[in-house]
């Protein structure tokens, strides 16, 4: 019989990696750029451009107020434990996913608590055609929706065929 603990093994790790890039690397830029500036990666594709975003993912929905923000991200943050222990420690993919979706979750939570604002600064783009700007939180809530949904689709075949 496997542990309970198990789960904690696939989840912790990436949470805490997660967590951590993502606030020092928000601090990072935050500490060299002013609000605006913009530096190349990859010229014509990939800028590091400092944005304070005051809405919720890629700049939506400026116009609600930092309390909701922090309600919204606190109910998430207890309904991904909720989720996280309804699953079998065989669903690696879905455990990856909840623990990136949380430590996003909680990069963003951070920020808007210490500033008000999340600082966003990975700016994707071709010619004038921009991808509103997001930050390393917002790519791991993103990567970790696309892997717990992918267990979930499996699960869902797999009780499907049985």
């Amino acid at each position: 019989m496997r542990s309970k603990l198990d789960k904690w093994i696939y989840l912790v790790p990436v949470f805490i990696t997660v967590l951590v890039i993502d606030l020092g690397t928000k601090a990072w830029v935050s500490s060299l750029f002013r609000l605006g500036e913009s530096k190349p990666v990859i010229e014509g594709l990939f800028h590091f451009t400092l944005v304070h975003n005051r809405g919720a993912a890629f700049g939506m929905g400026n116009m609600l107020s930092k309390a909701f923000f922090i309600v919204v991200s606190l109910i998430a943050l207890v309904y991904l434990m909720f989720l996280y222990y309804q699953l079998d420690d065989r669903e690696k993919f879905s455990i990856w996913g909840i623990g990136l979706i949380m430590a996003g979750a909680l990069g963003n939570l951070i920020d808007r608590l210490r500033n008000g604002y999340v600082v966003d600064f990975l700016d994707v783009f071709v010619g004038t055609h921009h991808w509103p700007a997001f930050n390393v939180a917002d790519a791991a809530i993103t990567v970790g929706a696309i892997l717990f949904g992918i267990d979930m689709l499996w699960k869902t075949k797999k009780t499907a065929n049985s």
